[in-house]
């Protein structure tokens, strides 16, 4: 498929899968219309690229529905001057959504395969901006920390400890949480405790450990 028609695939779906369901944020929408997902994913599936649905990637994982890549990138209201933890680097795919609006990004990923082919990727697409761990996404990334913004593309079976360390305050983390059930949380870190609010049932996969 020309790429024309990758990019006339990716306007539609921002109009019917995104904005159509109220992601509304300028920065997302443009970034979504701009990414080629195509790219993030295998060959055997790139017909299915814009399609509104989670796609495998190996390894048992997969890359989220964009209305939850878009959903998810929105709620933490980015205006640039961020540094990001990525929790999951997966494809690639939310990666270079973070590093289009964000100022930094450290991603974190367990599984070598999929860590080395959304690094390859991203090159290829010509980011600067993105940093790189092979590692347990539990314990986070403490050198770099603390961080404005954490995004987590798995499911831990609850909110893991590390995480809320490295948020600063003021910082916002979103997160799918949950074993059988998962909903999508958004914490913000305040001072002396943090605020949890429950956005929607969702359905990721868990969030692997190293052990």
């Amino acid at each position: 498929m020309k790429e024309d028609n990758f990019r006339e695939k990716r306007i539609k779906m921002v109009d019917s899968q995104i904005r159509a369901k109220g992601v509304v944020g300028s920065k997302v929408l443009k970034v979504m219309e701009k990414i080629p997902r195509h790219r993030f994913i295998p060959e055997n599936t790139k017909a299915h690229a814009y399609a509104d649905e989670p796609l495998p990637i190996g390894k048992g994982q997969t890359i989220s529905q964009p209305y939850i890549v878009a959903y998810m990138t929105d709620a933490l209201n980015l205006d640039g001057s961020e540094k990001i933890l990525e929790i999951g680097t997966g494809s690639g795919y939310q990666t270079a959504i973070l590093a289009e609006i964000g100022r930094e990004i450290y991603t974190v990923e367990v599984i070598e395969l999929l860590a080395t082919r959304a690094k390859k990727v991203l090159s290829e697409l010509s980011y600067t901006n993105i940093q790189f761990k092979l590692g347990d996404g539990n314990e986070g990334w403490d050198e770099h920390a603390l961080y404005d913004a954490i995004l987590v593309t798995a499911a831990p079976p609850k909110i893991p400890d590390k995480l809320v360390e490295q948020l600063k305050i003021g910082g916002r983390m979103i997160l799918p949480v949950g074993v059988t059930f998962q909903e999508l949380v958004y914490i913000e870190k305040l001072k002396n405790k943090f605020r949890k609010k429950k956005l929607l049932p969702v359905r990721f996969v868990p969030l692997v450990s190293m052990d």
